[in-house]
């Protein structure tokens, strides 16, 4: 297993060259630039303004810098907010992302799994109907469509939770209901599929031959082979609702990492837009290593190759 980790991670260091390279040059050749937004800046400060962040140099040198900084651990300053470095506003608004991606990951697994477990069980019955149709209204409802409706609903109409914010335990409801649901709905659905292959399993049958309960049958024999597509989906799931969160962070107004790369991107501060990007593909590609371990654990028939 360590051989398979030291290989996997010496194999990130290229893709993550490439989307460090793939994305300096995309924000460098996007119009505008991080001191033009705002009002017009005299000719004489904006080339202080320049020169004093090597925007003045060459490309490839402003380039080849940046790599320089980056093997150090330094993301270098933001444009947008004077004084403070990339590592501080990632260091600053990471928890609350990570806050609501937890929250929100787990309203996904406490909704998903029971619904795919109920409709595997009572296969082509109203139980399955039910949760299947709840799973696809959580598929095709998309989460901007679904938030505001919420807010409408339990913020505005009942005013049980807050429409905005990140102060109390109300403020993080919404968005963690939002974000989860659509990641509940896929969960369902793959629990239903990976439990009804393992129901008609041999061994399944043995088991109920030899007069093992139900419940027994399903928890002790059926999940940790039905839960392996689900396990595969969590990697690429946790991404999405980490990178998902920019769009929840913006409709509820929450002070996280996503709300910060949206607002970068608008104002062209290109050290913040390349450091999230970073942050986050580290983050995806560490926990598709995360999944594959697990996998291996979960199926002996895996070998770490």
């Amino acid at each position: 297993m360590l051989r398979f980790i030291v290989r996997r991670l010496l194999e990130t260091i290229p893709v993550l060259l490439v989307i460090v390279t793939a994305t300096f040059f995309m924000v460098r050749f996007v119009p505008g630039g991080p001191f033009t937004a705002e009002r017009a800046i005299p000719p004489e400060i904006l080339k202080n303004l320049e020169a004093h962040y090597g925007l003045n140099l060459p490309l490839h040198r402003q380039y080849f810098n940046y790599l320089g900084r980056l093997l150090h651990g330094n993301l270098g300053p933001s444009f947008k907010y004077p004084n403070r470095t990339v590592n501080e506003l990632i260091a600053d608004k990471l928890p609350t992302s990570l806050e609501l991606g937890g929250w929100s990951l787990l309203v996904a697994l406490c909704v998903g799994l029971p619904l795919g477990i109920f409709a595997a069980v009572r296969r082509n019955s109203w139980v399955d109907y039910l949760c299947s149709s709840v799973a696809m209204i959580g598929i095709c409802v998309p989460t901007f469509v679904l938030g505001p409706l919420l807010v409408l609903a339990f913020a505005i109409h009942f005013n049980w939770f807050s429409a905005s914010g990140w102060y109390v335990w109300q403020d993080r409801v919404l968005p963690a209901l939002v974000l989860g649901f659509f990641y509940s709905a896929y969960i369902a659905r793959l629990t239903r599929g990976g439990l009804l292959d393992e129901l008609n399993q041999d061994y399944i049958r043995t088991a109920r031959a030899k007069g093992a309960s139900e419940f027994r049958v399903v928890t002790c024999h059926t999940l940790r082979g039905g839960l392996l597509p689900v396990v595969a989906f969590l990697g690429p799931a946790t991404a999405g609702i980490l990178t998902g969160s920019f769009v929840i962070e913006t409709i509820f107004h929450i002070p996280g990492l996503g709300r910060e790369f949206v607002n970068s991107a608008f104002s062209r501060d290109y050290t913040l837009v390349l450091g999230t990007v970073i942050l986050y593909a580290t983050l995806i590609i560490a926990l598709n290593l995360v999944v594959d371990v697990v996998q291996v654990w979960l199926n002996p028939k895996l070998k770490f190759e």
